[in-house]
């Protein structure tokens, strides 16, 4: 399908921008309210939301009737501690002991359950995988990502995330790779506080950008859609010797978005903020000024994931700063063009199949004996 936003209002383009959270497992008047209000361009769905199959694809159906213009749905379905269907399917195993196993086609399978999975219950996009590299040294860091990464070196990271990518996109459900430009040196979880990285531009070019680097030049373009963390670099900058100056998170730093990922590395796809609620943001930002200065920064949508009001709040900045020109026309067409484009790839929900998706549940149940492993807790 082809998106012409051409006609769409300015409110309805800026709802474009926003991929937002839902309270809670049903659209209720205060849900279908929010959505009427926003107009969001996507959807991500947690825990929160999840209480059978039947009931997810409905809410998914119910709100893909209420917008004029087809939305992203998408989740964090990585697999261990960040793991959105457990409640309703064989809890998935981590990316760490698929890499622990030496098991690629484990990986393969991993993706590929998964992306027909999502697409049974209506989803569209899944944010995964996760690319940080996490050497032994990196392993003590309290970053949250210690299960989370498919390996110890770029070339474990690169070799196993394809392969999942392979699995998963292969079924029509689109990946999101995260969290450029790599999270896997923070000492602090960016969920809580601001991880500082004191890596240089030629460390990341060298180490943790490796992976991206490779996909992003790949003939068969594999990566679509990138997500960009809350890290604050301070040692980098293009100009190189440059110091970056204040701690300013990746996500909202037009250096990072527009210097290091756009024009150095030359993607010029879709790009998504991590969550704008999380620490590494909010502490120091509030949701306007976060969201306005995300979009300046060269950054596509935006991930609002939790509070009603933030989302609200966030839209009607950003509605505010498209008419007062503080986001120019020219910056707004451009991620409305990209918008379009990775939704034009985005291909309609499978029929339910409750039976499907049971047997896909089974699948995984085969997998997790095969790695031996048990759903725990941190692995």
């Amino acid at each position: 399908m082809d998106y012409d936003f051409a006609s769409l209002s300015l409110e309805q383009k800026i709802g474009q921008l926003l991929y937002i959270g839902l309270p809670g497992p049903e659209l209720d008047r205060d849900t279908r309210a929010l959505i009427e209000y926003v107009q969001p361009g996507g959807v991500i769905i947690f825990g929160r939301n999840v209480v059978s199959p039947e009931q997810l694809r409905s809410l998914l159906d119910q709100i893909r009737e209420m917008l004029p213009v087809e939305p992203l749905f998408g989740i964090d379905q990585e697999g261990g501690l960040v793991d959105r269907l457990r409640k309703i399917a064989t809890p998935m195993p981590p990316a760490r002991v698929i890499r622990q196993k030496g098991d690629l086609a484990g990986a393969r399978t991993l993706g590929r359950v998964t992306g027909e999975m999502l697409r049974i219950l209506g989803f569209n996009m899944n944010f995964a995988p996760v690319l940080s590299i996490m050497t032994e040294e990196r392993d003590v860091l309290a970053n949250g990502l210690y299960s989370r990464s498919f390996g110890r070196s770029p070339g474990e990271v690169l070799g196993y995330a394809m392969t999942y990518l392979r699995g998963l996109q292969g079924t029509g459900c689109l990946g999101c790779v995260k969290h450029f430009p790599g999270l896997g040196a923070g000492e602090v979880d960016s969920h809580e506080e601001m991880p500082v990285i004191p890596l240089s531009h030629d460390d990341l070019i060298a180490h943790d950008l490796v992976p991206y680097i490779e996909l992003f030049t790949r003939e068969d373009r594999m990566v679509h859609a990138v997500m960009v963390g809350h890290g604050c670099y301070p040692n980098i900058s293009v100009r190189q010797g440059v110091v970056s100056g204040p701690l300013i998170p990746a996500s909202i730093n037009p250096e990072i978005v527009n210097g290091l990922l756009r024009t150095e590395l030359g993607f010029n796809e879709l790009v998504v903020t991590d969550d704008l609620e999380m620490g590494a943001v909010a502490k120091y930002y509030e949701i306007e000024e976060a969201a306005v200065r995300a979009i300046n920064a060269g950054e596509d949508m935006l991930l609002i994931c939790a509070r009603p009001d933030l989302i609200k709040r966030g839209r009607d900045a950003l509605v505010q700063a498209a008419r007062e020109g503080t986001i120019s026309e020219e910056r707004l067409a451009e991620s409305l063009r990209r918008i379009a484009e990775f939704k034009a790839r985005v291909q309609p929900p499978l029929p339910f199949d409750l039976e499907r998706f049971r047997q896909l549940s089974e699948e995984i149940a085969a997998l997790n004996r095969r790695l031996d492993y048990t759903y725990g807790g941190k692995i």
